[in-house]
């Protein structure tokens, strides 16, 4: 049998370092670097569940998609014996399967069931949440307006809860378009990885049309997403420019971007590695603000940070607008080791920054 393979891009490997030049400016060149930053519990305890996985049932262990949306992470993962596939039909009968941290439907349980697959599932646990209330709400009756990206591993794991009972909103514009069976009977719930901005503006539009509109219980948009973007906000005021490490299938990172710029940054860049940074976007430019999105693992970060100070941006001033400290225990399959024994990375998923 040939060995099953998603389709990824194909990596950038790190280029040269020392290649920015350190040119003057006017003003004093300086970094303000933002935290929180980089990874978050639920991408943490879904690595370190895969490298747990790998641990304890030895290569390969197969992986439905991407555990998370970061092409070196991924890489790594693959120099260790993970494999990843499209679809658990891809998977050798009776071998390991973890899903990853965006979800899966139930659909894709049952077929890993039906294979005799062991499934290790590493969904974040923020993302479980809605699709409980995903569940709960269309065992009531309600239509779920599911705010979020058509496409999104996420979006189809939520929205596969319950198929018959969601819809998915797109944007802010589909909010004024949008169908519904029921103006009496209809909920919101959102991809936990937006704008929380434009997720408001969506919701605004939403309760224009249907004053019924019930929120979810408690707030999807995940709590790194949110710090990450307060975070980039305040950089955003202060930076010329503004670098977003992350990788381009990465909603929060591309999102950093955009809210980069909604708040006064002059351009903003997204980059997988510090290779990618370009001269050209240094010219004339004192100030360079720098995240990573929640996927991003932090020697990313600080290759840039490097290179940039190369450049002569060796003032670095961190900007902290959150503390975290949140912890999710790994799944039930990877908390004990070998012998039985209670592991001591039972509980994961500590942000690093």
């Amino acid at each position: 049998m040939s060995t099953p393979t998603v389709s990824l891009p194909v990596p950038r490997v790190p280029g040269r370092r020392g290649r920015l030049q350190d040119i003057p400016v006017d003003g004093r060149k300086r970094v303000l670097l933002a935290s929180p930053r980089g990874y978050c519990a639920g991408v943490d305890r879904a690595v370190v569940a895969v490298e747990k996985a790998l641990e304890r049932f030895g290569a390969p262990v197969y992986v439905r998609k991407q555990i998370v949306h970061n092409i070196h992470v991924v890489t790594e993962l693959e120099a260790k014996g993970a494999v990843f596939v499209d679809e658990v039909d891809e998977v050798p009968a009776g071998a390991h399967v973890v899903f990853s941290a965006h979800g899966v439907s139930p659909a894709v349980v049952s077929a890993a069931a039906e294979r005799g697959l062991q499934a290790i599932d590493a969904t974040c646990p923020l993302v479980t949440k809605v699709h409980r209330e995903a569940v709960r709400f269309a065992r009531d009756d309600f239509e779920i307006l599911l705010i979020g990206h058509l496409g999104h591993e996420e979006v189809e794991g939520t929205a596969g809860e319950a198929p018959e009972h969601v819809t998915i909103v797109n944007s802010p514009e589909e909010a004024d378009t949008v169908q519904v069976r029921d103006p009496e009977k209809v909920v919101w719930l959102s991809q936990t990885t937006l704008s929380v901005d434009e997720t408001m503006e969506t919701v605004r539009r939403l309760r224009l049309r249907f004053p019924h509109l019930q929120d979810p219980p408690s707030d999807d948009i995940c709590y790194a997403t949110q710090n990450r973007q307060v975070a980039i906000k305040k950089v955003a005021t202060d930076a010329e420019l503004v670098i977003v490490v992350g990788s381009a299938n990465s909603s929060n990172s591309v999102r950093l971007v955009e809210v980069a710029l909604e708040y006064g940054a002059k351009a903003a860049y997204r980059v997988d590695y510090a290779s990618e940074v370009r001269q050209e976007w240094l010219d004339g430019v004192a100030s360079v603000g720098v995240t990573s999105g929640a996927s991003v693992p932090e020697v990313l970060v600080q290759e840039v940070l490097d290179d940039l100070a190369g450049a002569g941006y060796r003032d670095v001033e961190e900007i902290r607008t959150a503390e975290e400290d949140l912890m999710f225990s790994l799944p039930k399959e990877l908390r004990q080791d070998a012998s039985g024994r209670r592991d001591e990375r039972a509980l994961g998923g500590r942000d690093r920054t």
